[in-house]
């Protein structure tokens, strides 16, 4: 199983040909970032994934942001459905074709219908949470309490961004944003992946003090106890999402059988 190229990452970028099935934008996204051993995460993987590295390091990434005008490509958005909030843990991963991609831990978010269908249609591992937000100062202020959980989970961080740019090939920033892949695996433990398209992000690095890390937490993570390596804040984007396809069947056994605690 060879590692992507920086080729196969950029091809990535492309529109992809099969049909889009959905519409969204992504508004006020948060992208932390801190490493760990790629030992620690390979033993969370199913067989067929790898842990993807930069430099030979590998990462965990708390993302808060919005959902917006979400629905199936062919209906406009409605209001009260097409609106809601979402925090993901996420790491990298490639598979046996060497395609990049992102593999999700967990998908809080506030919208019940939204999380019906992301786990019947998507295979993905959504939650229930209650999640508000607020403006002060400049800043947003990002809330979300996961459904049978009692800690509150907040971020602050700046509205709007002064600098922001498009992350340069071969640089962490790429690796860790420019991803147009999701994976997700089935009962019988069969991945499939899914294409997303939209322009690369326009991101700004930002510092921060005011984050939660209790999704380690509630995925069997021990929690870092330095602040996240990349902070970084991005740009609205719309994006197309196009169908999951089944990987073919995996020729070696590669990687642990065992999934995340929360899957």
């Amino acid at each position: 199983m060879s590692r992507p190229t920086l080729t196969q990452r950029l091809a990535e970028r492309q529109q992809p040909s099969s049909p889009v099935i959905m519409k969204q934008d992504w508004t006020h996204l948060l992208f932390l970032h801190w490493e760990i051993p790629p030992s620690t995460i390979q033993a969370t993987l199913p067989p067929g994934l790898t842990v993807d590295t930069f430099k030979g390091r590998a990462f965990l990434g708390i993302v808060p942001f919005f959902m917006e005008k979400v629905r199936p490509s062919y209906l406009p958005p409605v209001p009260g459905i097409s609106w809601f909030q979402e925090l993901n843990l996420r790491t990298y991963v490639y598979d046996e074709q060497g395609r990049p991609g992102v593999w999700f831990y967990t998908l809080d978010c506030n919208q019940w219908l939204a999380v019906k269908c992301a786990r019947a249609l998507f295979g993905l591992p959504y939650q229930h949470a209650q999640m508000t937000s607020t403006r002060k100062n400049g800043n947003l202020i990002y809330s979300s309490k996961r459904q049978g959980d009692d800690t509150l989970q907040t971020f602050t961080y700046p509205i709007t961004q002064t600098q922001p740019k498009t992350a340069e090939p071969k640089s962490l920033e790429f690796f860790l944003l420019e991803r147009y892949r999701l994976f997700s695996v089935d009962r019988t433990q069969r991945i499939s992946s899914g294409l997303v398209h939209h322009q690369p992000y326009q991101f700004q690095k930002i510092e921060i003090t005011d984050y939660s890390t209790q999704l380690f937490t509630l995925c069997g993570f021990k929690e870092p106890q330095t602040p996240p390596l990349s902070a970084l804040i991005a740009e609205p984007v719309s994006v197309e999402i196009h169908p999951l396809i089944r990987n073919p069947e995996i020729s070696s056994k590669t990687g642990n059988p065992k999934s995340s605690p929360t899957l």
